[in-house]
């Protein structure tokens, strides 16, 4: 049962009565078909969920007055948000600055009674108008492929496992078809335009991207059943992406090493000048051979670790908390870097080699020597400053999307679910942000990694970077090569995004 469901059982919705269907050996479930004519009214909404009235109207002062705890005749933030807590509902289906500003006529900070019953007037009367659009054969339920062809029509493929979890999230009897009252009670507090559309995306908050550097974690990726094939649409369009991307970064890291006045112009006719146009994609074999170890490691460490947490809280591992998911992200990609790190290292020596013609080493050749004359150690050269940044870069990252989908919601979308591609945009936006942020670690992660171990002027450590840098370059020092860095944000972005929508598809997962 979700939490939407248990919040209106706590204050006592009313129960269905037994139908006619029921009685005559149909399929259990179904409310009584409402035949009123004319269009969409109260009487339609009180027919629907078989309720005079005089019950109706208990059953929403009993609800305001579950809010209001303290029994101060109204509700603010405060009441709001410790009364979906109590109902149990889940952080995902929490909006209580949306549902305080809708309810809020008077925009005086705080929502009346009678402001509240305006809002379960308009909520129940909108839910039941697209109920009955949904219901096509209109018998007072909708059927799972009633709702599949809403989807469709909505321009949203689903498969049937997607399908199965979103009827199992509404139907709260279990019984494979949902009613209107549990049609309302899922929803009823989601305060934004109720479409199809808005609907779906308030259900699932799926969305895997990949930019190269950082690679997001999906968060709900785990409620399907096809878990591999997601990661495998992921490898391929973060494959994409990168190759795509590859001149951009080989132009970062030349650039991050340069101790002297850096110039992306000059980088470039570098770059040119010792390996043509394959130069610029020098190291890329290596970055895209990682992609799926990567993401594979950090997925599974994700859902392992949401599982401790969730038994540390004493709940589901669902249900942990935007915390709880940092927390949980955080550490599984610090797992993941660490494991392929030695990678990123042997690709980094890769792309800084100094040669003429564009003769460099073979990998092979390469690591033996980082491993006779610099020991095993040295393949983990800089990774303390990797790790350091990843939770600040996820926090702000996390902070600023938040922040970015809300302001889309309120002020372009107008109070409708951002679409994919508006979260991609505020992703882009985000990532870009948290990046920026954190880049002087990634600066002397790349110095550390490019510089052998045992030589008489190497970097003695993380410190050592840090007092270098700034003490022969400045703070410009730190963020060489941030230009090339946040060029290659947008296009990553956008080509995994396509890339990893067309591999869906193929793949059949809708």
């Amino acid at each position: 049962m979700s939490g939407a469901q248990q919040a209106v059982k706590n204050v006592n919705f009313p129960a269905m009565a037994t139908t006619d269907d029921q009685k005559q050996g149909r399929r259990p479930g179904c409310c009584n078909p409402v035949k009123k004519p004319g269009p969409v009214s109260m009487d339609h909404v009180l027919l629907a969920l078989q309720e005079t009235k005089e019950e109706r109207d208990v059953r929403i002062r009993s609800l305001f007055e579950f809010f209001d705890a303290s029994d101060v005749g109204y509700l603010d933030y405060g009441q709001i948000e410790a009364g979906l807590s109590a109902m149990q509902i889940p952080k995902e289906y929490k909006y209580a600055n949306d549902l305080l500003r809708v309810c809020d006529r008077n925009k005086d900070g705080r929502v009346d009674y009678q402001e509240f019953r305006r809002y379960m007037d308009d909520k129940e009367l909108e839910l039941y108008r697209i109920f009955q659009a949904i219901d096509v054969k209109h018998n007072g339920c909708i059927l799972p492929e009633e709702l599949w062809d809403a989807l469709v029509k909505a321009g949203i493929e689903v498969d049937d496992n997607e399908l199965a979890s979103f009827v199992e999230r509404v139907d709260k009897d279990n019984n494979g078809i949902i009613t209107f009252e549990e049609w309302r009670d899922f929803l009823l507090f989601y305060p934004h335009e109720a479409t199809i559309e808005n609907i779906y995306h308030y259900w699932e908050r799926i969305y895997l991207i990949d930019i190269g550097e950082q690679a997001v974690i999906p968060e709900g990726i785990n409620k399907h059943a096809n878990g591999t094939k997601y990661l495998i649409a992921g490898a391929v369009a973060g494959t994409a992406s990168r190759t795509v991307t590859a001149p951009l970064d080989r132009l970062k890291v030349v650039m991050q090493v340069q101790t002297t006045r850096a110039y992306v112009l000059s980088a470039i006719k570098s770059i040119w000048k010792e390996g043509g146009l394959l130069g610029f994609f020098r190291g890329n074999g290596l970055n895209v051979i990682k992609v799926a170890p990567e993401n594979a490691i950090k997925f599974y460490s994700y859902e392992m670790l949401k599982a401790v947490i969730g038994d540390l809280k004493g709940g589901e591992k669902e249900d942990i908390g935007t915390s709880g998911r940092l927390m949980a992200g955080g550490v599984a990609g610090a797992v993941a870097q660490t494991a392929i790190y030695p990678i990123d290292l042997v690709k980094t020596r890769l792309q800084t080699y100094t040669c003429e013609g564009g003769k460099v080493p073979s990998l092979s050749k390469l690591s033996k020597d980082i491993w006779i004359q610099e020991g095993p150690r040295a393949f983990y050269r800089g990774i303390v400053p990797s790790l350091l940044g990843m939770i600040p870069y996820a926090g702000i990252d996390l902070a600023a999307y938040e922040t970015l989908k809300d302001m889309s919601r309120r002020y372009i979308l107008h109070d409708a679910e951002p679409g994919p591609l508006v979260q991609l945009g505020c992703g882009t936006i985000s990532g870009a942000l948290g990046a920026t942020c954190v880049y002087p670690l990634q600066v002397v992660r790349t110095r550390l990694q490019a510089q052998r171990s045992n030589t008489s002027d190497a970097y003695k450590g993380m410190s050592d970077v840090f007092r270098r840098t700034f003490q022969h370059e400045g703070l410009r020092g730190f963020y060489k090569g941030l230009l090339p860095n946040l060029l290659k944000v947008v296009p990553a972005a956008s080509i995994t995004y396509l890339v990893y929508e067309t591999m869906k598809k193929s793949l059949d997962l809708g």
